[in-house]
């Protein structure tokens, strides 16, 4: 990277720790956004001292006249008129994820979903903290790992979260690999399904042989990545005995590793937990659990480090966690669920009687499940933002052909 001219697009979280990265790797580094200084200053004055160029408020195409490299943050889609050029000029592309995996010393877990990553990965850091193990966790849960490169060894462990934006320019994969789900999101961002789907493949398409890819046999479309790896293939689910990983039967979560792994983790079934002990609420958040552990395993962690966890784990912020109880009523926060599924996946985590604020900035996503879920168990929607009134007609057409509850605009 010494000497080389980069230039990164961007200086949201990711940008700022590429541009860190690059100049102590000795790059000549640029950095180029589409707000102005006024609007950057706080972040700008976060990089005071470091030998960066700035092109602010445009992305002109002068940047790439003596461009060796373009590192995108996850905010700047493959469609700006800059990364187009850039492709035609045949200037490879490359971010933080690429950056972190081509040159970590330690072997790395790197897991994807279209929901459940950001708490599968805390659940697999946490497990091989218990277990001792020396592990950083980071990626796309909120703290780049290429900023902690120099201080990582052989002897760690990486836990990255990855997203769709990450990966799709992605030509390198992480030594183990998961695969939690990929239902329809961000097609706001990928314009088809198809897309969606091929950013996220990457994460298992150039692993080898002695590599490792957990897929959630649950779903369709992740059980379909199988044939896009060549690496030895593991499995999770809820409602099938897989033939290698970890699942559910007669209320248990049991793990199942071959003897690819050697004889203190593979050759034998090992009960974790019943599912009734799982902190968290909702068969997703069993598959979770599930997940974590079949990856632990694949790491070395004992099972008693995995069921410690699994019993004790609360959850991660935003993500369905209880906020407030009140007069008898409890107070959810699940706003990380932005795309329709994963609100679907909240409401049957449920037996009591629901109260749902649904609303935000609508991506492009079917919505007709949420529609009938919502009309099925939920007793009044509250709606609001720039979604909301879509919602409240869709539930409402829903509501029209059968029974339920009723929505509210907001």
């Amino acid at each position: 990277m010494a000497e080389k001219r980069v230039v990164v697009l961007g200086l949201a979280r990711q940008g700022m720790a590429l541009a860190r990265f690059l100049v102590q790797a000795g790059a000549e580094v640029t950095v180029s956004d589409l707000q102005d200084e006024a609007v950057l200053a706080d972040r700008l004055a976060e990089l005071a001292g470091l030998p960066i160029r700035y092109v602010l408020g445009e992305h002109p195409s002068s940047l790439l006249d003596r461009a060796d490299l373009l590192c995108l943050s996850g905010g700047v889609s493959l469609d700006t008129p800059i990364v187009l050029e850039a492709q035609q000029r045949s200037i490879p592309l490359s971010n933080d994820a690429q950056l972190f995996l081509e040159r970590c010393p330690a072997p790395v877990i790197g897991i994807t979903g279209s929901a459940g990553k950001t708490t599968t990965t805390a659940l697999v850091g946490e497990m091989c903290r218990v277990a001792g193990l020396s592990t950083w966790v980071g990626g796309n849960i909120g703290n780049p790992l290429i900023a902690d490169l120099g201080r990582m060894g052989p002897d760690d462990w990486g836990v990255m979260e990855l997203s769709s934006f990450q990966l799709e320019v992605m030509t390198v994969s992480p030594h183990v690999a998961a695969v939690l789900n990929i239902t329809p999101n961000h097609l706001d961002r990928h314009e088809t399904m198809e897309a969606y789907v091929a950013a996220k493949r990457n994460i298992v398409a150039h692993q080898g042989a002695g590599d490792f890819a957990l897929l959630g046999y649950d779903d369709a479309n992740a059980r379909s990545l199988a044939l896009d790896t060549a690496a030895h293939l593991l499995w999770f689910s809820c409602g099938a005995e897989v033939d290698e990983g970890a699942f559910k039967t007669n209320g248990e979560l049991t793990l199942r590793l071959g003897d690819t792994l050697g004889p203190s983790q593979g050759g034998v079934d090992r009960a974790i937990c019943q599912a009734s002990e799982v902190r968290l609420r909702g068969r997703h958040n069993l598959l979770n659990v599930l997940a974590a552990c079949a990856l632990a395993g694949v790491v070395g962690v004992p099972v008693e480090a995995m069921r410690q966890v699994a019993t004790t784990f609360t959850g991660v912020e935003h993500r369905l966690e209880l906020v407030r109880e009140l007069n008898g009523v409890r107070w959810y926060d699940d706003s990380i669920a932005t795309a329709p599924e994963r609100s679907v996946a909240a409401l049957r985590s449920f037996e009591e009687p629901i109260v749902l604020l649904a609303g935000g900035r609508d991506k492009n996503l079917p919505w007709d499940g949420f529609a009938e879920e919502t009309a099925q168990r939920v007793r009044q929607v509250i709606t609001f933002g720039e979604a909301g009134p879509m919602i409240a007609r869709v539930v409402e057409e829903k509501l029209a052909g059968g029974q339920g509850g009723r929505a509210a605009g907001g």
